[in-house]
């Protein structure tokens, strides 16, 4: 389905979902320069193969001007793995974590041997949402541990760029949506599990006698 949508709209789209890419970023890259932010350095390169791989999937696919906000997502989580690994981060690999890898460089053969980028992007997408399970999983043991704005500026950004791709289909729409997906899913998830914790701290409050 070819985009009604001018290149000059796209363009200025693009633009946008490039500067709400590094307004996430920026902060996050410097807590790990700073030394209060220590991510999981083999997580990030993990995500940054991803990442690329999708980028030349939509450009296989006709995704136009409206991929390279992925592109550039690509660079800068490499960037986020090159700080961590010389900030000394979390470098523990565990069997999960290899499995990952091993899943995200399959979607190269698969993309080979179907002859078509679709095949790469469905294996990216299910790698992209089964990494995803650890987040969930310490979203919802401590929900005030995850700064919900920095998904919900990515759930903005990929709708921008899903906007300004050139032409939809599925190559292109699937990884950005269901990562859009993913961030609804966890946001909405994380403000029950908030509700919820105070409401029952609250009550607990409420019963302790008064001195």
């Amino acid at each position: 389905m070819i985009k009604i949508l001018s290149w000059e709209i796209r363009s200025i789209l693009t633009c946008v979902a490039i500067f709400l890419t590094f307004y996430a970023y920026v902060p996050y890259i410097r807590g790990i320069r700073k030394g209060s932010v220590r991510p999981h350095v083999f997580s990030w390169i993990i995500w940054g193969v991803t990442t690329f791989i999708v980028f030349f999937a939509q450009v296989a696919g006709n995704g136009g001007i409206g991929s390279i906000p992925i592109g550039v997502s690509g660079i800068i989580t490499f960037l986020v793995a090159f700080f961590s690994y010389h900030k000394r981060g979390d470098i523990d690999i565990t069997k999960s974590d290899w499995f990952f890898f091993g899943l995200a460089l399959s979607s190269l053969p698969f993309w080979f041997y179907f002859s078509s980028p679709l095949a790469a992007v469905l294996v990216l997408s299910l790698a992209d949402i089964l990494g995803f399970i650890p987040t969930f999983r310490k979203g919802y043991v401590h929900p005030n541990s995850e700064p919900l704005g920095f998904y919900l500026i990515f759930l903005f950004r990929n709708l921008l760029a899903m906007i300004a791709l050139a032409e939809w289909n599925i190559t292109t729409l699937l990884f950005p949506g269901s990562a859009g997906i993913a961030c609804v899913v966890f946001v909405v998830m994380v403000k029950v599990r908030k509700t919820k914790t105070e409401s029952i701290l609250d009550s607990q409050s409420d019963k302790i006698p008064p001195i």
